[in-house]
C-alpha cells in the first residue's frame, strides 16, 4: 500500500510539472526511490518508460490547448519543452497524424493519451519461487543490438534479435564456446533517461576462452534475485517480470541496482509445458 501511495504522488507530481522542466531525479524522490529502480519499475509496470509517458500527457494537453485557444503554435511548443516549432510539429505529427495547426480546425479527430493511474488490487495468492544469489564478475561472449523503448521498439526488436540467431546457427556456436550450455538475454547500458539500452544474446565464458570473432562484455558482481519460470516460451517468462515488478519488489525491500539483469535460457525444448529457465535481477536493501 505504502508503494502505490508513493506512485500516486509521483504522478501527482509528474503532472503538476508537465509546463515545466521535469527531471527525473526529482520524480523519483517523490517516490522515495532510486531513479533508475523508479524508471524500471515504471516502465515495467504500465509499458512506457517515464520520458515516453510525460512526451505522451504533453502532446495530449498542447492538442486540447490548441483546439480551445488562439494561442501561437510557437507559444504552445515552447510551453511543453519544445525549442522550436519544427521539432513540435514534427512530434505532433507523429503522435496526432496531423499538423498543430490543423488541430484548430472544427471536429478535427485528435488522440489523447490519459493520465495514469494506480489502483489498489490483491496478488500474491500464488508462490514465487525465489533465491538470492552472490556472483562475482564474469565476462560474457556475443552479440548485441542496441534497442529504443520508444513506442515499444525492443519488444518487437528482441523477439525478432532471438529468430535471428536460432536460426543462423549463432546460439549453438555460442553453447559450444561457454564454460556450460546456458545462453543468456542480457539487458545493459540501461538508459531510461535516453530510452536506450543494449540487448545481449551471449554465454559466460572463462578467462582463456577464444571469443571466436564475438563480442566481448562483462557482468559486473552483484547481488541477484534468481526466480524461476516454468512454462513455455515466451508467455511463461513474460508473466514471471510482471510479477517481479508488481509483486515482489513493492513487497521485498529491496530495488534495482541499475547494473545489468539476465534471462538465463538452459539447454531443452523452450515451447515445452514443463521448461525450466531463471530471471537474474541485481538487488540491494532499500
Amino acid at each position: 500500500m505504502e508503494w502505490l501511495i508513493r506512485m500516486k504522488d509521483a504522478l501527482d507530481y509528474m503532472e503538476s510539472k508537465m509546463e515545466d522542466n521535469l527531471n527525473i531525479d526529482d520524480i523519483a524522490k517523490v517516490a522515495f526511490s532510486s531513479p533508475f529502480h523508479f524508471q524500471r519499475m515504471f516502465y515495467m509496470i504500465t509499458g512506457v518508460s517515464v520520458a515516453d509517458y510525460i512526451r505522451r500527457r504533453r502532446l495530449t494537453l498542447a492538442a486540447q490547448e490548441l483546439a480551445i485557444s488562439k494561442v501561437k503554435v510557437l507559444d504552445v511548443a515552447l510551453k511543453y519543452g519544445y525549442d522550436s516549432p519544427e521539432s513540435f510539429a514534427k512530434a505532433f505529427r507523429k503522435a496526432h497524424g496531423i499538423s498543430p495547426s490543423t488541430a484548430r480546425e472544427p471536429g478535427i479527430q485528435l488522440k489523447a493519451f490519459p493520465r495514469l493511474s494506480f489502483h489498489l488490487s490483491l496478488k500474491g495468492d500464488k508462490e514465487m519461487d525465489y533465491k538470492i544469489v552472490e556472483k562475482e564478475e564474469f565476462t560474457v561472449v556475443g552479440k548485441s543490438v542496441d534497442f529504443t523503448t520508444k513506442d515499444g521498439e525492443n519488444l518487437r526488436g528482441i523477439p525478432l534479435f532471438w529468430q535471428e540467431v536460432n536460426t543462423d546457427g549463432t546460439s549453438d556456436k555460442l553453447a559450444k564456446i561457454g564454460v556450460n550450455k546456458d545462453v543468456l538475454g542480457i539487458c545493459k547500458d540501461m538508459n531510461y533517461a535516453q530510452e536506450t539500452f543494449s540487448y545481449w544474446i551471449a554465454v559466460e565464458v572463462g578467462p582463456d576462452t577464444d571469443p571466436q570473432g564475438y563480442a566481448t562484455t562483462v557482468i559486473p558482481a552483484a547481488t541477484w534475485a534468481v526466480f524461476t519460470s516454468v512454462g513455455p516460451m515466451p508467455h511463461a517468462i513474460q508473466k514471471v517480470w510482471e510479477r517481479i515488478f508488481q509483486e515482489w519488489f513493492p513487497s521485498s525491500g529491496y530495488e534495482h541496482t541499475g547494473k545489468p539483469e539476465f534471462e538465463l535460457y538452459p539447454p531443452g525444448d523452450p515451447n515445452a509445458e514443463d521448461y525450466v529457465c531463471e530471471v537474474w535481477v541485481p538487488i540491494k536493501k532499500k
